[in-house]
């Protein structure tokens, strides 16, 4: 094996195929970019995926797709858009489980200049109200499972005008219109494409710069509601052009793994939801520059027909999330099938362990390279990864910074620490988002002097590899969704029997972490733990209700300021002098 450093080194330097600069044309600072950096997406589309002709690209049930035939339905859809008045600047939502239609939904919009506004699949009606009213959404493309939430409420969307249906005829919810005032259209997507592949259409010809918006995929808040960060066409491409980067790297630095994977069309299991940047960014876009075949599972996540599609469409690499693997390695039909195609298998979200990196092994037996990421909606995917040796040598970091990318840590006035010490995870790159849409005052917040706060804790070590210890946020990630604890206490305390409410994680070992909510009632409450859920479920996502549910009838543990000591309620402290002055 070659040594790792030098081959990056000629990579990235001068002359080198990865040519790192540095430029201030981005946003006026000087910002590391590559010197030969593709121009957009659509790029992406007319070059690279267009040479990929008649190989598959996507494979969902019974459907399967090739690059031309793709790309053939994305150019529709976006001839059919631009016939309603879709324009460069404008907001396409997609509300969809991960199917093709998602991903030609995506490309067809950021093509022509257009901004894709990807819904979190798992929301209720009153948060699929908010993101389209937000985002100004002008077309929905949605499947009939998640429009059915949305139906009763269209009258609350008026500026939704066209409603693509992907999976359902648009009779199915004719009466969902009734007494709307200006009801949007709804059209099959079939119909759409029919429509669009009409005109003869290729590609579209909009201007468009690497500031231009591509995407706005939504985070929950510290405060109130979710926010749109943007991710703009450089930002996009910055991530691609490191994750391929990583790819080309890995190949240069292991000959033995290049040869083996030098065989044909590298076959890529999709299972992180598209509405991520993790799926749409670094799976979806990579794999369509990359030429990889995309298999999607149908409906949820399955373990044993994940392993009969890595069976029997010979599956080598698979990027997801923790949970998904930790589901995977644990099955007991993990050795009933044939998973010796997989060869990578990648993860973030959180430090991987020894076990779960010796679990990946003995249920993947031909894997040569497990990574784990590290990054953000806001960083536009991967910031740091953690591949090769590094992933067992240490195996409790995030790994280095990708070429583009500068990592700091700093003190809470901002000054940057040296090796060892611990503060707030800065991050500073062409992969930082241009903002949050319509939200000035958190976008200054979240962005200072060109670093990204990530409210992460970690320190660096003498390597420059990064590790994760802490949040800053209040914030607890379950099955690889944030949740933002003040999002859920602020619904409890709207219930006239909850006087307070303190949300906080308990440990899973699938879900990484599970939401507990502990209550100060009122006296004489009688409010029961479904009620309590129920009353969640209402207005906020399934995976944002309490699992557990703790009553108090005593205040709960605040310092002087009000604010709620976490740490007592997890059993990780005590109430000190200093707290309550």
């Amino acid at each position: 094996m070659a040594d790792i450093a030098e081959v990056a080194g000629q990579l990235i330097g001068e002359g080198g195929q990865f040519e790192v600069v540095t430029t201030t044309e981005i946003d006026g600072r000087p910002m590391k970019v590559y010197k030969d950096r593709l121009p957009n997406l659509r790029f992406v589309s007319e070059v690279f995926g267009a040479a990929h002709g008649d190989k598959e690209f996507v494979v969902h049930g019974e459907e399967r797709t090739t690059y031309a035939e793709f790309l053939g339905e994305v150019n529709a859809l976006s001839a059919w858009l631009a016939g309603q008045g879709v324009g460069k600047g404008d907001r396409v939502a997609v509300l969809s489980q991960n199917n093709p239609q998602w991903c030609a939904s995506f490309w067809a919009t950021v093509d022509m200049g257009a901004i894709l506004v990807g819904l979190n699949g798992w929301w209720n009606a009153d948060e699929i109200v908010y993101g389209l009213n937000h985002s100004g959404a002008r077309v929905l493309v949605a499947d009939a499972k998640r429009f059915e939430r949305l139906a009763p409420h269209l009258a609350e969307v008026p500026a939704v005008e066209h409603v693509v249906l992907i999976d359902a005829e648009p009779s199915a919810f004719a009466s969902s219109t009734d007494g709307v005032d200006a009801p949007p259209t709804v059209a099959g997507y079939r119909d759409a494409v029919r429509f669009g592949s009409a005109e003869g259409p290729g590609f579209p010809d909009t201007e468009i710069a690497e500031s231009d918006p591509a995407v706005i995929f939504y985070t929950s808040g510290t405060t109130g509601r979710p926010k749109g960060a943007i991710s703009t066409h450089g930002n996009m491409i910055a991530n691609l052009q490191n994750t391929v980067f990583t790819l080309t790297l890995s190949a240069m630095a292991n000959s033995a793994a290049a040869g083996a994977a030098a065989g044909g069309q590298p076959v890529s299991l999709l299972t992180s939801p598209l509405f991520h940047v993790s799926g749409c960014h670094s799976t979806l876009v990579v794999g369509f520059m990359g030429g990889m075949k995309l298999v999607i599972p149908e409906g949820r996540f399955d373990p044993e027909k994940v392993f009969q599609l890595i069976e029997a469409e010979g599956v080598q690499i698979w990027a997801t999330v923790p949970t998904m693997i930790w589901r995977a390695t644990e099955h007991p039909a993990r050795h009933d099938h044939d998973l010796s195609t997989i060869t990578s298998v990648a993860f973030g979200g959180s430090p991987s362990a020894d076990e779960l990196q010796r679990r990946i092994r003995e249920t993947f037996p031909n894997v040569r390279s497990t990574s784990n990421a590290y990054g953000l909606t806001e960083s536009s995917s991967v910031a740091t990864i953690l591949s090769g040796g590094s992933a067992v040598d240490k195996v409790d970091s995030v790994g280095r910074p990708m070429p583009v990318v500068d990592i700091a840590i700093a003190d809470p006035t901002g000054t940057h620490l040296g090796p060892g010490q611990t503060g707030e995870v800065l991050i500073r790159g062409p992969i930082i988002m241009a903002g949050y849409w319509d939200n000035p005052e958190a976008t200054a917040n979240t962005i200072r002097d060109g670093w990204l706060h990530t409210g992460d804790v970690g320190h660096l070590d003498d390597d420059g590899y990064l590790f994760i210890t802490d949040r800053a946020k209040d914030m607890l990630i379950r099955g690889g969704e944030n949740v933002y604890c003040v999002e859920i206490e602020n619904r409890l305390v709207e219930h006239p029997e909850i006087a307070d409410a303190a949300v906080v994680g308990v440990p899973h070992p699938e879900l990484g972490e599970e939401v507990k909510a502990v209550l100060e009632v009122t006296d004489g409450a009688t409010i029961t733990d479904d009620e309590v859920r129920a009353w969640v479920a209402e207005t906020l996502a399934a995976f944002k209700v309490p699992t557990y549910v703790e009553r108090r009838h005593e205040k709960l543990p605040r310092n002087a300021s009000g604010k709620l000591l976490k740490n007592v309620l997890r059993g990780e402290g005590h109430v000190s002098f200093a707290e309550t002055m």
